[in-house]
């Protein structure tokens, strides 16, 4: 008999309950399966062929209904076996859009389990900037075939999408967008849209070009609308609109995004000529990829590994942070390891070194937190990071004689010692103030050597107040106390 799936939280949002329903199918499937292969076989078994059968209808049903968003979002949630089972499920018009949005690892295990009439077909229904994004996944004989079936514009803004790197402008510029004449009037702008009857996503205004396809203006929809259909586009346009190049960072360009509050912008080549747009929505996409890669880089992990990735796979993105870890613990024990005879005397060492080392770890990863944040906004200079240096040391200081107090009265009280607890505030008050220097000074030296300024950084910081929190504390307590 089958047994009923039982969860144990509630699914808080919609895409969660779809992602839960999924998973429960897809259980009871795999159970179902198990179960035939104990009887006659799947023929042996007509009511399981046909709850078999159900299952797979209800499946069908709620992929379909599902945005291509979502079902990414379920591909990347789900192991293997179930991802692929999912992903062969997905009509074949859907690929694309699908093939978009899921994480890099992810798409690489569904572009393999593709032959190549399959990735054709995906691809064809993708425009020039979005093949661009896929076309270092896909194999080289596909990409030449795709190329060899585009007429000549498409192939040649592939061609240009594709010549930029990753993190510059260029390679996420979309090519569809409304350009429009200076010296025509609102009523034919107005005739000219409707008779396009579509109008591509993001457009919140019409880009104005010259004979030369030079940029002279932008012209905001709702301009369009409010004012007179006899005035001129020259007299409504916006001559100052905010322009970007192809060359320049997609993450500053992200944030210049989010300063001004842009739906879409122009991309100009060096004469000013209109190439191409940038829109919000790849906009969203790159802040959450800074995102994501901050948060990874600060552990010491590569943004390319599958959450079900095979043991093997795990082990090489992660395997040379934990040896430099591991190099770094094997250090602090052997600072421990110096100070063997005075723990020896005085116990109380070994009970109170690690409140000094863990404190100074979480201030620590506080500074380093704010200071890599800054730097990604662009909020810091160098003139900046002496300040904040500064300000730092400071609140090291004040946060070490408070906190370091505290705990220093806490072990007078338990030990009946007020060396003992003057010890504790000294090495609290010291260890911190290590904590701020190394928070500021490990992104800044990483971001001087044009390294990813949180690539580590809390592995970094961790060792050092680990080390120096046992080297201050058991140094001053043999030097006072012993």
């Amino acid at each position: 008999m089958m047994t009923e799936i039982e969860t144990s939280n509630r699914p808080s949002t919609p895409l969660q309950g779809h992602l839960a329903r999924v998973s429960e199918m897809l259980e009871r499937r795999r159970q179902i399966e198990e179960l035939a292969e104990t009887d006659d076989g799947a023929g042996g078994d007509p009511a399981g062929a046909l709850v078999l059968k159900q299952n797979l209808a209800d499946l069908q049903r709620e992929i379909d209904a599902l945005h291509p968003a979502d079902v990414a979002h379920i591909l990347d949630a789900l192991p293997p076996e179930g991802r692929l089972s999912v992903w062969h499920l997905v009509k074949s018009d859907r690929d694309g859009e699908i093939l978009l949005e899921v994480s890099d690892a992810v798409r690489e295990s569904l572009l393999a389990d593709m032959d190549a009439p399959e990735i054709l077909a995906a691809a064809e229904q993708m425009d020039a900037d979005e093949l661009a994004d896929l076309a270092e996944d896909l194999p080289d004989d596909v990409v030449h075939e795709l190329m060899q079936r585009m007429d000549a514009p498409e192939r040649e803004q592939l061609r240009s999408a594709m010549s930029w790197e990753d993190d510059q402008v260029g390679a996420i510029m979309d090519f569809e967008m409304i350009t429009i004449r200076e010296d025509v009037a609102l009523e034919v702008v107005l005739r000219y849209l409707r008779f396009l009857k579509e109008i591509p996503e993001q457009t919140d205004k019409l880009f104005v070009v010259n004979s030369e396809n030079v940029l002279t203006g932008v012209l905001p929809l709702k301009w369009l609308l409010v004012n007179d259909p006899a005035r001129m586009v020259s007299e409504v346009m916006a001559v100052d609109a905010n322009t970007f190049q192809p060359e320049e960072d997609v993450a500053e360009t992200a944030q210049a995004f989010e300063r001004y509050d842009l739906v879409s912008a122009p991309v100009v080549d060096a004469d000013h000529r209109l190439i191409g747009r940038l829109t919000i929505d790849a906009m969203v996409d790159v802040i959450r990829e800074e995102s994501d890669a901050e948060t990874l880089s600060r552990g010491g992990l590569r943004e390319d590994e599958d959450i079900f990735a095979s043991v093997w796979k795990s082990l090489r993105n992660r395997w040379t942070w934990l040896a430099i870890n591991l190099v770094t613990a094997f250090i602090a024990s052997r600072v421990i390891g110096m100070f063997e005879g005075s723990i020896e005397k005085l116990v109380a060492l070994a009970a109170l070194m690690p409140i000094v080392a863990g404190i100074g770890g979480n201030s620590g990863n506080q500074t380093i937190t704010m200071i890599v944040r800054a730097l990604a906004l662009g909020q810091l200079s160098p003139a900046g990071a002496r300040r904040l240096l500064r300000k730092e040391v400071g609140v090291a200081v004040l946060n070490g004689l408070i906190w370091g107090g505290v705990i220093g009265m806490v072990a007078w009280a338990l030990y009946g010692s007020a060396a003992l607890g003057a010890v504790m505030t000294a090495a609290m008050t010291l260890n911190l103030l290590l904590a701020a220097l190394m928070g500021v000074l490990i992104p800044m030296t990483l971001m001087r050597f044009d390294r990813d300024p949180a690539m580590g950084a809390s592995v970094m910081i961790t060792a050092l107040t680990d080390s120096g929190g046992f080297f201050i504390f058991l140094g001053l307590a043999t030097l006072f106390l012993i």
